[in-house]
């Protein structure tokens, strides 16, 4: 293979490199971010069962507060219905007294219910502050994974850089330019093997006499049909050169 052509392989490897570097160190941010927001939307769903539970012990004061005061009330009438002087003010007493120990027993069966919702609500709300603690050390532990990658990405990133730089340097400066515009025009794939006779970005089968040039690997070639840079890794072994065969003929090889 000629030293050129292994300079291109290089620096379509480096350029590879760099580029998946290059993605990881954009996606780092967004991935914490994704993290930071799911863990918000938690610590949301946390603030509203403490704010469930706030308003359940509120209501429940107001209402014991209310009891308190109808019981004041209940006492009240107890005492002046003592006072009656006459049956018709003694019942119409009996009747507020029996109306007030009535709301007071709703009263009370509300506080009831509020009370079995609150022991729920507590335990929804320890579960769930439980959970968001672990979520935090678990998102905190991510978060500097994702720092410590972020800096090890970016000290790669710089060092492939360098080689390109020198990787780029020992290219003929034609080939280096012809290398930058199929590049550019190839979303970023410049280079390309060879195998059973075809290109293998484009899959164009190739001329019998293109191919066995290439094969010898003595200069710089390009498929006749997307313009890559072409390179041929021989077979290891002879089993691998006995079982290789001609390129495929392409039907109009086949006419002529």
């Amino acid at each position: 293979m000629a030293p050129e052509v292994k300079l291109a392989i290089r620096l379509q490897e480096l350029d590879d490199r760099i580029e998946e570097l290059r993605r990881e160190i954009v996606a780092l941010p967004k991935h914490i971010a994704a993290l930071e927001k799911t863990l918000e939307s938690h610590v949301r769903k946390v603030e509203a069962e403490r704010a469930a539970l706030a308003a359940n012990q509120r209501d429940r004061r107001q209402l014991e507060l209310e009891v308190q005061s109808q019981q004041q009330k209940l006492e009240r009438l107890k005492d002046q219905s003592r006072e009656a002087k006459t049956n018709e003010q003694f019942w119409a007493f009996q009747h507020e007294i029996q109306y007030l120990e009535e709301q007071i027993r709703k009263l009370e069966d509300r506080i009831l219910d509020l009370m079995a919702e609150s022991e729920g609500l507590e335990q929804s709300l320890k579960k769930a502050e439980a959970e968001l603690a672990q979520e935090r050390r678990q998102v905190e532990q991510e978060k500097q994974r994702a720092r410590e990658r972020a800096q090890a990405d970016q000290q790669l990133l710089e060092q492939l850089r360098k080689e390109r730089q020198q990787t780029a340097a020992a290219l003929p400066v034609q080939l280096f330019k012809a290398y930058e515009r199929i590049r550019k025009l190839r979303k970023g794939v410049a280079v390309a093997e060879v195998v059973d006779g075809r290109c293998t970005a484009c899959h164009l089968v190739l001329r019998l006499q293109f191919y066995q040039d290439l094969r010898r690997g003595d200069q710089v070639m390009f498929c006749e049909s997307c313009g890559r840079i072409l390179y041929y890794n021989p077979p290891e072994s002879c089993e691998d050169l006995s079982a290789e065969g001609p390129p495929a003929t392409s039907p109009v090889e086949a006419e002529s």
